[in-house]
């Protein structure tokens, strides 16, 4: 009895550090999806202080960046989404600096510490998970904000390979589809000429495979779900499935009430529809 009491007692006050089970980070990723940066941010350094060698704290910090980046630019929006010069070739103007700085300083931290992870352990989940979301997010703003799309694509590539390592570790982590569904995406709503100039190099994009790929990142993910949720939505607008889009937004009103966005889509969704006459 004198030596399992230990190990109770060890197993009483132990927390595994894991995706999914840190309170700072699934805090500052709601603050994130409520548009209040500055104090996800907070909570994202909290957790860097807390856990110095976790590469999942400059990784959500880089993220309340670059969704700060777009919420300036409307990109996660449909008035954007639905408009091919803007979605396949980038916003109108140019990013903000001073947080371009501040994102690449947070991502190119979280992958220097998830490097080191890989190095010693080409398995580690968390690491895959972060090389993940920041080859992904590397390829949005190239494409999104900095209007480089060939380097979007391949970082697209990249950030899809990353997920796909991580699947196959990792069947459970449903963030590891969303890379995966959104390069799949993205790269077949691009022309058909340069989609052919693609394939010569390997890229290929299926919208249903890459719908049906963000569809398992919205019902298995955890930090990138209501992201998920949110490009699925827009892209059930762009292919005319009112149904679908319908079903999107009441599930992120249900996550996220408090959401900004969420209430602005509402609010155009319903005048939409009731200028074709549906309910």
């Amino acid at each position: 009895m004198r030596k399992i009491f230990p190990l109770l007692l060890l197993l009483a006050f132990w927390r595994p550090v894991l995706p999914g089970a840190a309170r700072e980070l699934d805090t500052g990723f709601q603050l994130l999806y409520n548009l209040r940066f500055q104090q996800a941010r907070e909570q994202f350094k909290q957790w860097q202080h807390l856990h110095p060698d976790d590469p999942m704290g400059p990784t959500a910090e880089a993220a309340a960046y670059l969704f700060e980046e777009f919420e300036r630019h409307n990109v996660l929006t449909s008035e954007f989404f639905l408009d091919d010069d803007r979605l396949l070739g980038g916003i109108k103007g140019k990013a903000d600096e001073t947080r371009k700085k501040a994102f690449n300083s947070a991502n190119a931290r979280a992958a220097e510490l998830a490097g080191r992870r890989l190095a010693s352990h080409p398995r580690d989940v968390t690491a895959l998970l972060v090389m993940t979301i920041t080859t992904g997010m590397q390829s949005d703003y190239a494409s999104l904000i900095e209007k480089r799309q060939l380097e979007s694509l391949r970082l697209a590539r990249k950030a899809s390979d990353y997920g796909s390592r991580l699947l196959a570790v990792a069947p459970h982590m449903g963030d590891g589809y969303m890379a995966l569904g959104t390069a799949n995406y993205i790269i077949a709503c691009l022309p058909a000429y340069k989609r052919l100039f693609l394939r010569i190099g390997g890229i290929r994009g299926d919208k249903r495979a890459g719908m049906h790929q963000l569809a398992l990142a919205a019902e298995h993910g955890h930090y990138l779900k209501p992201f998920a949720k949110m490009m699925l939505f827009l892209a059930s607008l762009r292919e005319k499935q009112p149904g679908a889009a319908r079903r999107w937004l009441a599930e992120l009103e249900a996550d996220l009430p408090e959401s900004p966005v969420v209430r602005r889509e509402r609010a155009r969704l319903d005048l939409a529809l009731a200028a074709n006459g549906a309910e």
